[in-house]
């Protein structure tokens, strides 16, 4: 009674498929993999320029030394 077996699901995929339409969830699986390469290149972005203001601040430190 705890767990779902084979029919539970197929029935549950079906409703899916009725629910969406064939078409409708290749769509919505390309949306979500946009999204998440959308996310992943905010946050190569984020840390490319998190390292360039650390490398000015750096440079920056450097030259108040040597004066």
């Amino acid at each position: 009674m705890g767990s779902f077996s084979i029919w539970h699901w197929l029935i549950v995929l079906v409703v899916v498929l009725l629910l969406f339409g064939r078409g409708k969830i290749p769509e919505l699986m390309g949306d979500v993999a946009k999204g998440i390469k959308s996310f992943r290149k905010g946050m190569s972005d984020e840390e490319a320029e998190s390292d360039k203001s650390k490398t000015v601040e750096h440079k920056a430190d450097e030259s108040a030394e040597k004066s």
